[in-house]
């Protein structure tokens, strides 16, 4: 098994990508923290992954929360190994003047300031274990961005220039990368969207995907398992792009 003897920690894993990337991780041998803002979503993935893994309730915006949620995965399981940034958050698709400030700041306290306070907890750690490694779930948003997601494309963008340059002053002890999906058929896809979720309305955004599908949590999870697994240990500061090739 390709995680044996490793442990996760996973934000965002009550849903979607997170959890996908959770069972992905316990599968291959790890033992894994669910985290997550939902408490119910975050036991019940805990809960059917069994004894293999433990669910923390986390404001990943708040450093306190995230301090707390690597010490409850080092107090279950000893050691922490893996830490993803899965967690996101989006304002829905429309003109950028229409975004009003708390909703700015919410996309880039869930998805920027969360990277800032898991380094600062995680990095200390790992440099007294003697190693780490850090995948951050960016977006082809932040490479390739689309008119009405302005505030959310940005905020990727600093995710994936986060990424390469944590890896860069990080080296040789800790590894980061990222991975840039394009959309999926998570929660958030109606507010990528901006339309509803009509079979009419995703053929059209398909249509920009040359090997024409969306994401699945699959395609995620797999990224996260080889940037995470010893089979990576020569890569640092790549942004995957698990997009079918939208961002060609």
């Amino acid at each position: 098994m390709r995680m044996s003897g490793k442990v996760a920690l996973v934000t965002g894993a009550a849903s979607g990508f997170g959890k996908a990337i959770a069972e992905t991780y316990v599968r291959e041998g790890a033992k894994v923290a669910v985290v997550d803002l939902n408490a119910e979503g975050a036991e019940a993935v805990a809960a059917a992954l069994g004894d293999a893994a433990i669910a923390v309730t986390c404001d990943v915006a708040k450093a306190d929360d995230i301090d707390a949620a690597v010490k409850a995965t080092t107090d279950a399981f000893g050691r922490l190994d893996v830490a993803v940034n899965n967690a996101g958050w989006t304002n829905p698709n429309r003109p950028l003047l229409e975004t009003d400030e708390a909703t700015f700041r919410k996309i880039f306290d869930i998805n920027v300031l969360s990277i800032f306070h898991m380094t600062k907890t995680c990095v200390p750690l790992w440099r007294e274990q003697g190693s780490g490694v850090m995948i951050n779930v960016g977006s082809t948003a932040g490479i390739r961005p689309r008119p009405g997601l302005t505030w959310y494309n940005s905020s990727k963008g600093a995710v994936n220039l986060m990424t390469r340059s944590l890896a860069v002053e990080l080296a040789p002890v800790i590894r980061v990368n990222g991975i840039a999906p394009v959309m999926g058929a998570t929660g958030l896809l109606e507010s990528f969207m901006g339309v509803p979720d009509t079979p009419e309305n995703r053929a059209k955004f398909i249509a920009t995907i040359p090997m024409g599908r969306l994401s699945e949590p699959r395609d995620i999870a797999n990224a996260a398992l080889y940037l995470a697994s010893e089979e990576a240990e020569f890569i640092t500061g790549v942004i995957l792009e698990v997009d079918g090739g939208r961002t060609i």
